[in-house]
């Protein structure tokens, strides 16, 4: 008889429903699987009789067709031993044949001894299933936790075949993975361990990094070595807005796929910060790869992607950010099919100044000359500089500053209330331009109207322009940081000192640095 069972397929951060067409006949024992699958899928054969063996159940001597559908979709990888197991079954009457697989997704690696193993993109499956109409879905246990997140559908924990063999004849049935709706949203104000208030000093460079949080700026912080660069980069999460319920379902998708979700934790509640090595190469950072898999840059969405030791990283690998950072996604084409994987992030570089790291060091002297300090910042080119709206120099902190006890460093928790409030203003400015969340969002159509300054202003500008040699291309980012200013102000106007301070974050732009 014929049987159909329904799986998933994850392309992109999507899935698609996979039909599993399996039809026993008594003509000669053989197995057939077709649907284009590929090396992974084909070996289910052997995982699901060697699983039915160990637990007494018999592999049909039978001709076994399974056909995956649609054809011309590629499956790939092994979670669907789970659904083929249980349509064998089922199509051998080894299970009642009452037993209704429409309304269900299955999906699970089997292990030899009829363990369910986890998979990938069970969130993803979760949701589509949910779209499409299905009243449940069965997957490994230790992915339970995050689909469970999804109304409308109800999600069972399998952690070994015997259990659903039994859940599907009513002998014991599965319970439900419940529904935390409240618990999940509530985590996601849970603090990371790292605070601002564990930096002495660099108060410039914090004011910096909250500009930076409250406009969704990129920014770049050039200084020597030891000058707590890195420190400050890992603690710029802890002052950026906590993640709506949204925000984390689309989070924890991508590292539902990618596979890096703890099985704990069921949904990722605290902003990403992913901080690539510099020997990375182009695939791992954009995603990629024969089986496509999302890169750092995606795994980033939502967070901060920090690069440390900017000029060291390879130049292709560099220039593989301009179009992420302009569109806030990837989309990565094959000779079949193409996928887009979101990669909306905050970018934190840092960089010396200078090979030798001393260039406009306060006590010790740069051995570069000014063609090799020029040669090192012109590893970063142009169009991708062109991208950075803060450039911040960082100073090393004296020994006075870092023994001094008088002064306690603000928390991060103060910090974040600034930017919070000056998010508000941004969302409720924004509200009905689609997907613009923040003044680094900012489309230039809108500069002129929305970061509109007085005459003083302007002329202070032009004079800032002119006397610090900036680039034509500086001009439309220092409006944008300073309405970022402003809004921290809780000014409606971009006043003086706002355009002045914004004029400030632009070292790099200006022709004579660097000597």
């Amino acid at each position: 008889m014929m049987v159909k069972t329904q799986g998933s397929a994850v392309y992109g951060i999507n899935a698609h429903t996979i039909t599993i067409e399996v039809n026993v006949t008594p003509d000669g024992a053989k197995f057939f699987l077709v649907g284009l699958p590929d090396n992974a899928v084909k070996e289910s054969w052997t995982r699901i009789t060697t699983a039915f063996k160990n637990n007494g159940y018999q592999f049909p001597r039978k001709k076994v067709v399974v056909n995956m559908a649609p054809a011309d979709i590629k499956k790939e990888g092994s979670a669907y031993d789970l659904a083929i197991a249980i349509g064998v079954l089922a199509a051998d009457e080894q299970l009642p044949v009452h037993v209704d697989l429409v309304d269900c997704i299955m999906m699970g690696e089997l292990s030899l001894d009829g363990s369910v193993l986890p998979i990938r993109g069970a969130l993803p499956m979760t949701i589509q299933a949910q779209q499409e109409g299905y009243k449940s879905i069965f997957i490994p246990k230790s992915n339970a936790k995050e689909a469970s997140v999804v109304e409308g559908i109800e999600v069972y924990g399998v952690s070994h075949l015997n259990e659903i063999i039994e859940h599907l004849k009513g002998i014991q049935l599965i319970e439900a993975e419940p529904k935390n709706h409240d618990l999940v949203f509530n985590r996601i104000m849970v603090k990371g361990d790292l605070d601002f208030s564990d930096v002495q000093g660099q108060d410039n460079i914090k004011r910096a990094m909250e500009i930076a949080a409250a406009g969704g700026h990129n920014i770049i912080l050039i200084g020597p070595p030891g000058a707590g660069k890195t420190m400050l980069a890992k603690r710029l999460p802890s002052i950026l807005p906590p993640m709506t319920l949204e925000e984390s379902l689309e989070t924890t998708k991508i590292h539902s796929v990618a596979g890096t979700i703890h099985l704990s934790s069921g949904i990722v509640a605290l902003r990403p910060f992913r901080s690539p090595h510099h020997t990375i190469s182009d695939v791992a950072l954009v995603g990629g790869g024969n089986t496509p898999q999302p890169g750092e840059i995606s795994l980033a969405h939502n967070g901060v992607l920090f690069l440390d030791e900017l000029p060291e990283f390879k130049r292709n690998v560099l220039e593989v950010l301009r179009q992420p950072l302009e569109e806030r996604k990837i989309s990565i084409s094959r000779a079949k099919f193409s996928v887009d994987y979101p990669s909306s992030f905050m970018l934190v570089a840092s960089m010396n100044p200078c090979p030798c790291g001393y260039f406009n060091h306060p006590e010790k002297s740069c051995v570069c000359g000014s063609n090799l300090v020029q040669k090192y910042l012109s590893r970063i080119s142009g169009p991708l500089l062109d991208r950075i709206d803060i450039h911040i120099e960082v100073t090393p902190v004296s020994f006075e500053e870092l023994a001094s006890s008088r002064t306690a460093s603000e928390k991060s928790d103060a910090i974040r209330a600034r930017v919070i409030a000056a998010r508000e203003i941004q969302s409720k400015r924004y509200e009905h331009l689609q997907e613009v969340y923040c003044n680094a969002q900012m489309p230039s159509n809108k500069i002129k109207q929305i970061c509109a300054i007085d005459e003083t202003g302007k002329q202070l500008l032009k004079t800032a322009i002119n006397k610090l040699n900036l680039s034509a291309r500086a001009y439309d980012r220092i409006l944008k940081v300073s309405r970022t200013i402003a809004d921290l102000d809780a000014s409606e106007e971009i006043k003086t000192q706002h355009l002045a301070e914004a004029i400030h974050y632009r070292s790099l732009d200006r022709e004579n640095w660097g000597g």
